[in-house]
């Protein structure tokens, strides 16, 4: 599931998918698309392989907002789950007239398409969050690590926290981690966090925390290690895991031998916490970002009232993303001077803007662990057009 969030399966959506409201004001229409796009939308999905079942509930989703009246014409075409596919689907789409590519739904498949795309000056709006694949004309839709580090790192700096580590594992997701929070660290002029990556099993696990804990330096090791005395000052008061599920279930006990626990420093988390939280008791105090799902309701509910079901992961980037085409149709396509608007959009997973280099900033709440599961501790931004937000 964590390298799911980069590589993979591409983007995760967290907790339960509103309508997209529209930012205020539409600037004046900018560039148009070139000569030959059109207004249809097109939709890449893997709607046949292994990855159908949810190709066909992102499906769904685009049909709740593009099957009304008035909408530009929705085009889905199959990605069968391939890079491959995902490319042939890419140029039938736009032979046959499309004006916007929603999808792919993997960074394999997006670095596939994007090319395609980008060489007929169409927009695209993928779902992986995976941030190698965010260029011009090619914005990463899904929940990025980056975009919990930045809100994490703020939360942070407004308790006046400022020697930051973290522990990640070795592989896409954390790599992706720990390189969003050495460039939010950057950007708010903390000090270099200090990065520790482990490969997997417990003796790794046990040996970076050891590690960032600094214990032999101030408890010393073997006997010394086991006494009562107590420990000297902790090197860090930020601590971001990168690990969830059973290696995060290892890592609990740990943070508290090594006196690097929630009594002492602030730990954070990814968004995957999200669906984890009610079992993660021994982290109460912990934080993690990720979106209101207070925000996500009137999502939710049309949904399961057209389809007698509630919507899966990922949808609400569907959603939100066909939202946008159908708003800022025009006739002579989807200008890239509105989709990129400094005001951005509201929508299921929250505020958020679409920049000219293909990142996407999103309005994240904090949310705490607590005995029970979470609570949020500091809500999302309302609008993101203050350097700060």
């Amino acid at each position: 599931g964590l390298a799911a969030c980069v590589a993979d399966p591409g983007a995760v959506g967290y907790g339960r998918p509103a309508p997209l409201v529209l930012a205020p004001q539409l600037p004046r229409p900018g560039p148009p698309t070139p000569a030959g796009a059109g207004r249809r939308v097109a939709l890449l999905l893997p709607l046949t392989g292994a990855n159908a079942e949810l190709g066909q509930a992102m499906l769904k989703a685009a049909q709740l907002v593009l099957d009304q009246p008035g909408a530009p014409p929705l085009d889905p075409r199959d990605t069968g789950g391939t890079p491959e596919g995902a490319a042939m689907a890419a140029r039938a789409a736009l032979d046959g007239g499309a004006g916007i590519i929603l999808g792919p739904l993997t960074a394999g498949e997006t670095a596939a398409a994007g090319p395609v795309a980008r060489a007929a000056g169409v927009p695209v709006l993928a779902f992986t969050s995976d941030p190698a694949q965010a260029q011009p004309g090619v914005w990463t839709m899904g929940i990025t690590p980056a975009q919990q580090a930045r809100r994490l790192v703020r939360a942070i700096q407004a308790e006046g926290k400022t020697r930051v580590a973290a522990v990640v594992p070795q592989n896409a997701f954390g790599d992706a981690l720990a390189n969003g929070l050495l460039a939010a660290a950057s950007a708010a002029a903390l000090p270099e966090p200090r990065i520790v990556r482990h490969p997997a099993g417990f003796a790794a696990l046990d040996t970076a925390l050891r590690d960032v804990a600094g214990v032999s330096q101030r408890r010393g090791t073997g006997p010394a290690l086991a006494s009562a005395a107590p420990p000297g000052p902790s090197p860090v008061d930020v601590l971001l895991l990168g690990d969830a599920g059973g290696v995060l279930n290892q890592a609990v006990p740990l943070l508290k031998f090594y006196d690097i626990g929630t009594d002492r420093v602030r730990i954070l988390g990814p968004a995957l916490w999200a669906r984890q939280a009610p079992q993660l008791g021994g982290l109460a105090g912990a934080w993690y970002a990720a979106p209101d799902p207070a925000a996500r309701g009137g999502f939710e509910q049309q949904y399961a009232a057209k389809y007698a079901t509630p919507p899966r992961d990922l949808t609400s980037l569907v959603y939100d993303s066909a939202a946008v085409a159908r708003a800022l149709a025009g006739p002579t396509g989807f200008p890239v001077a509105a989709l990129t608007r400094p005001e951005g959009f509201t929508g299921a997973d929250g505020v958020f803007v679409l920049q000219p280099d293909g990142q996407v900033r999103r309005g994240l709440a904090v949310f705490e662990i607590d005995a029970t599961g979470a609570h949020i501790v500091q809500p999302a931004p309302q609008s993101l057009t203050t350097p700060e937000s």
